[in-house]
């Protein structure tokens, strides 16, 4: 199993990222506090999971080892799979989706694109005591510098599966009516996530 990547950043996309290890470049689908810190030509190290189905192989990339534990025990609820799971972390990060779940805070759970209320009861009961303790001290999922925060978090609300058009409106209608600061990725993502609510 993959469990982490070394190189070069050959490109950066919309949702992740192609890394160079060993003259192989490899696509990786990545969480927003992973993408934030890559920069197109730069080496590059990053905590990985390796998804294997029948007809594909899909490789993930996080910040952090917490991201990525916190993705791999979501997928052992029913129902939850990658993309559902990858959502949870990227709009949560790992220790909003530890506190969401220990604290049965079912309205941070539904805010997450995909988990209605009754998703998000299942998810408390499934992952009670399976997370770990809530940790304290580590920043929220986008937290930190990179590139414009308009564009990360549209590639953040993207990855997610927004559509591209709709993703771009919610972001400028957040920073001019200044509903987060301005550098203040994971505040403009989550404020972005209550714009768009049900509109997909």
């Amino acid at each position: 199993m993959i469990a982490s990547l070394r190189g070069k950043v050959l490109a950066l996309t919309a949702t992740g990222a192609v890394i160079e290890c060993g003259g192989v470049g490899l696509a990786v689908t990545l969480t927003p506090t992973a993408r934030d810190v890559l920069r197109q030509g730069e080496e590059a190290s990053l905590v990985a999971h390796l998804v294997v189905r029948e007809d594909s192989l899909t490789l993930y990339g996080f910040g952090d080892t917490a991201e990525r534990d916190v993705f791999v025990t979501a997928q052992s609820v029913s129902g939850i799979g990658p993309r559902l799971a990858l959502a949870l972390v990227s709009t949560l990060g790992a220790d909003g989706l530890v506190r969401a779940i220990a604290t049965e805070d079912l309205g941070a759970l539904a805010r997450v694109p995909g988990v209605g209320r009754k998703s998000a009861q299942k998810l408390v009961l499934a992952l009670a005591g399976k997370l770990g303790a809530v940790p304290r001290g580590r920043s929220a999922p986008g937290a930190g510098a990179g590139a414009g925060v308009e564009a990360q978090v549209q590639a953040a609300l993207e990855s997610l599966g927004w559509a591209p058009a709709l993703a771009a409106d919610a972001v400028r209608d957040v920073l001019a009516n200044g509903e987060a600061l301005g550098d203040d990725v994971s505040g403009v993502l989550r404020a972005a996530l209550r714009r768009l609510g049900g509109s997909r």
